[in-house]
């Protein structure tokens, strides 16, 4: 069983990072967070090359104009959908928060026991969507963008390592637990297929190089 962390130790996680992502590796679980399952590799690459490659701009972009975390039923909003989908024995209380379970991230290999220690990530960031293309949608648009739970485009993983990713495409970002790359970039050429979103050249150049060894 891969070790629960209670509360954050960002010293300790900063030296030993590599470390952690290894023991996810060989000893988390082997199957990974219950997002919807995306295409398949071959499939990712016909999607890939009907991408339009343009250059990013974003000029504009704010946040807020894509509103998230919207209620999706009773009083459960979609960051506790997600925490609750992707966790085990995940226990909530009447507000829909959660109060007790255990988060795998698939991302670094690290297990947590503390909702507060995971983040919900869109795997196509939102800034990244509005260079993409989202900047000409309507606000109904990006509001359903920000919140796909028919997509693999949210997951719950450790909250500091969906910071560093930030607004980055894979081009400048992966996640630290290589054997997790061919579902990352399967999940990201999906959604922005779907959503017609284009790519950068470089951004296009590294997923077609992770997709070409899947």
């Amino acid at each position: 069983m891969p070790k629960v962390y209670a509360r954050r130790r960002l010293s300790i996680l900063a030296a030993a990072g590599g470390l952690i992502a290894l023991v996810g590796l060989f000893n988390g679980p082997t199957a990974s967070a219950a997002l919807p399952t995306p295409v398949s590799a071959a499939t990712a690459r016909s999607y890939l090359s009907q991408l339009t490659v343009a250059n990013e701009d974003r000029t504009g972009y704010d946040r807020d104009l894509f509103p998230h975390w919207i209620t999706q039923s009773g009083a459960c909003n979609t960051r506790e959908v997600v925490l609750k989908r992707d966790g085990t024995n995940v226990v909530q209380n009447s507000s829909c928060a959660a109060t007790s379970g255990s988060w795998y991230s698939v991302y670094d290999g690290a297990t947590w026991s503390a909702a507060s220690d995971v983040d919900i990530d869109h795997f196509v960031p939102l800034a990244e969507a509005w260079d993409s293309g989202a900047d000409s949608w309507t606000t109904a648009r990006r509001q359903s963008f920000a919140n796909d739970l028919t997509r693999p485009q949210l997951i719950a993983v450790t909250d500091n390592v969906n910071q560093a990713k930030g607004d980055k495409d894979p081009a400048e970002w992966m996640p630290s637990v290589s054997s997790y790359a061919c579902t990352y970039v399967r999940a990201w050429v999906q959604v922005k297929y779907y959503y017609d979103l284009s790519v950068d050249s470089a951004e296009k150049s590294k997923l077609t190089s992770v997709l070409n060894g899947c």
